[in-house]
């Protein structure tokens, strides 16, 4: 550890510690040469008399120091001063990422969508220098006060073009690929998988994998499926769920090819949420199998020896290369193993070219006699001659367990309701079939066992089929509350958001003996169970609404027009059944009643049906069906831009944005793209505003977008080295123009 004041090259004075890592500490130095606040990242004592620590520490300076971006921590300075192997970086003054969401214990979808765009837009960078940094964690990303996300410690970054990338998990197995931790060979799309775990993290506040040791969690990122992340984030947009588990998907073909398509899905989900527009690639169970042609064998058969050499040269170079670049000794017994076994591969082959003798001469004449044998029934099974299977039944027999289509390919799913996880993870096994936890829901089942599943019981589907489920929090008992003086539909609702199924029934009261009756039309008569009574949710209620006192069949009809839809109701209580249909209005405002039938002050038998209408606003009514339920709490009158839209089109109106916009950080002076994106019509529109120009900021924007359209989001982009490079972005809002 380094003291204060220290003086490291002559130049970087150390101030203070502000952090440690694997391999190096972190101090605050100042720079006296150039008059600035550094990081200088010091590899650790212990590491230092090691050269394989000291190559990887340089390799890391190396790798990071080629990399200039605004959302990367840049590299200044590396170096050696009397055996201290220090790197100098840019000094970030925030919170990491980690901290900021043990802080918030989840974000907001907009704060993690941001967040998740700036890191993929840093690795974007690296990837196309041909870095991978293979230890993406909240841990690394650091964002500073003014809000910028910043990815850093390339501390097990590689040359993605070296083929000889280690096999060691380097990076923290809660957020490692399923290859990392299988010591597979990592690149990009192990980024993408890492960047996926960390929105995940960030919209739940947990990460989808944890265990008791490392190698529980590993074994979890091999074999198990994620819990979706809608699960414990309900208000997560669908578009985002998708991002999330393409991002994480186990098998690397079935993740996103590269960091651009992440960013653009991204960005294209602030403006979509609930679009299904991320295409997650299904696993072919109906794969064939390919048969080598003769052609194809024959190449192979005749494949010169210098090239069978030089193949097994190559794969022994790139061992060697592999166990060289090992942090630790583990493997030497493997390698000692492996050793051994390939020399007595070589002293069997010494043997099998000796001269053979006569005995096995004769012995190796009868074998072949007798596999010609064999290979003969076999074919003439095949084709029907032997025995009495169709070549098709053989084909079929051959192929059921591959294709899953035939009979013999299909398994029935278990009864999974009622059982522990165990259980049912014994029973799924056996038939070959996943599983996946959805949520937990109340129910009659006992707590923690399963209340139900996806896929009823007794149902064929294909090997390997995942069934989801959920698991029961069991009957969670509520007392009843008092809804004395309620409102019939106010009181309805109270109970289901209790989880009470509720029945309702509508009878008339008594008189209270001045000629009025003891409980007004529409609000609550009685409930049972009672005020004060314990029940569980699930249970069935019965709510007692009055219709006041009995007049008979002809009763005056009062005037409801102007009221809300459940003032409506409730002021018409005396009614049994109240149709209520949508009309778009521009005079009246929503929610609000426009006209009844049979009108006010008119006679009417309260047994016999009786309709409003009410209003839907500006919009389209969300349906034309009628709703014949006269307790419903809402309008259900949704909103729906594509029709405000296309009404804006062909009104030929015109929709602008006026906002000035001010320096994007990093900005290096050179030419830009501005591009705007909107939602039409549920599709996203794109438009170049500025292409391949320099601009000056502060710049003022002038720019017209799509007719009925009130936001969209200005991406801000400059070209350097050839390619545009993301700055940041800006949420613009439009207005009708005058």
């Amino acid at each position: 550890m380094l003291k204060t004041g220290m003086i490291i090259a002559e130049r970087y004075e150390i101030l203070s510690k502000i952090g440690t890592g694997g391999m190096a500490d972190v101090y605050k130095a100042k720079d006296h040469k150039l008059n600035r606040f550094v990081a200088v990242k010091v590899l650790k004592p212990e590491f230092r008399e090691d050269t394989t620590f000291i190559r990887k520490f340089r390799s890391e300076a190396q790798a990071a120091a080629g990399l200039t971006h605004p959302n990367i921590v840049n590299v200044f300075d590396v170096g050696d001063d009397e055996g201290v192997y220090y790197i100098v970086m840019e000094l970030i003054e925030g919170i990491t990422l980690k901290e900021y969401i043990a802080k918030k214990g989840k974000l907001s979808i907009k704060e993690a969508t941001s967040i998740a765009i700036q890191v993929s837009m840093g690795l974007e960078a690296a990837h196309n220098h041909g870095i991978v940094h293979r230890d993406v964690k909240p841990q690394n990303i650091i964002i500073s006060t003014d809000g910028k996300v910043k990815v850093t410690d390339f501390g097990i970054a590689r040359a993605a073009s070296s083929n000889t990338i280690s096999s060691n998990v380097m990076g923290s197995v809660h957020y490692s690929s399923p290859e990392q931790v299988r010591g597979g060979y990592s690149d990009e799309k192990s980024d993408i998988y890492s960047l996926g775990i960390t929105l995940y993290e960030m919209v739940t506040g947990r990460v989808p994998f944890d265990g008791d040791t490392t190698v529980a969690i590993a074994i979890k990122h091999l074999q198990e499926e994620m819990v979706p992340p809608s699960v414990y984030t309900e208000e997560l947009p669908y578009s985002l769920e998708q991002i999330i588990l393409k991002c994480t998907q186990k098998s690397v073909n079935r993740r996103y090819e590269k960091m651009e398509d992440v960013i653009a899905d991204l960005k294209h989900s602030l403006i979509d949420p609930q679009g299904n527009f991320v295409k997650l690639s299904s696993v072919d169970n109906e794969a064939k199998t390919v048969v080598i042609s003769d052609e194809e064998l024959g190449e192979i058969k005749h494949t010169p020896k210098n090239r069978t050499s030089q193949r097994k040269q190559d794969v022994a170079e790139l061992e060697d290369e592999v166990l060289d670049d090992d942090y630790d000794d583990d493997d030497d017994d493997y390698e000692d193993e492996y050793r051994r076994r390939r020399e007595e591969k070589k002293s069997r082959n010494k043997k099998k070219h000796k001269a053979p003798n006569s005995a096995l001469t004769i012995l190796s004449l009868v074998a072949g006699a007798l596999i010609l044998v064999i290979a003969i029934f076999f074919i003439g099974k095949a084709a029907g001659i032997i025995g009495g299977e169709t070549p098709t039944d053989n084909h079929q027999e051959q192929n059921a367990d591959t294709t899953g289509t035939d009979e013999d390919g299909m398994v029935i799913v278990p009864n999974l309701v009622g059982k522990t996880e165990d259980e049912a993870a014994a029973l799924l096994e056996e038939e070959k079939l996943g599983k996946q936890m959805m949520g937990e829901e109340n129910s009659t089942q006992e707590k923690g066992r399963i209340s139900s599943q996806d896929i009823p019981a007794g149902t064929k589907v294909e090997q390997y089929t995942t069934l989801k489920y959920h698991l029961s929090k069991g009957q969670q008992e509520v007392v009843m509350p008092d809804l004395s003086g309620e409102t019939g539909i106010d009181a309805q609702q109270t109970l289901e958001d209790l989880g009470l199924n509720v029945t309702v029934q509508k009878e008339y009261s008594e008189d209270d003996g001045t000629g009025y009756p003891m409980v007004n039309p529409g609000y609550v008569d009685s409930v049972t169970p009672a005020a004060g009574s314990s029940v569980s949710a699930g249970d069935e209620v019965t709510l007692v609404v009055s219709r006041g006192l009995d007049y008979g069949d002809s009763v005056s009809v009062p005037s409801v027009v102007g009221m809300t839809k459940n003032d409506a109701i409730t002021t018409l209580g005396k009614w049994t059944d109240i149709k209520v249909t949508e009309q778009q209005s521009s005079d009246v405002a929503s929610g609000e009643v426009i006209s009844q039938n049979p009108a006010a002050d008119e006679t009417a038998d309260p047994d016999q049906p009786i309709e409003i209408v009410v209003s839907s606003g500006n919009e389209a009514p969300a349906s034309d069906k009628e709703d014949t339920s006269a307790t419903d709490n809402t309008a259900s009158a949704q909103s729906t831009d594509s029709t405000q839209q296309s009404a804006a089109a062909a009104n030929g109106e015109v929709w602008k944005c006026t906002q000035t916009l001010n320096t994007p950080t990093g900005y290096q002076g050179g030419q830009v793209r501005l591009e705007l994106l909107q939602d039409v019509n549920g599709e996203t529109q794109s438009s170049i505003i500025v292409d391949c120009k320099q601009i000056k900021f502060p710049y003022t924007l002038d720019v017209t977008g799509a007719p009925g359209v009130s936001e969209g989001t200005l991406y801000v982009s400059e070209l350097i080295d050839g390619n545009f490079q993301q700055l940041g972005s800006y949420p613009l809002t439009f207005k009708k123009a005058e």
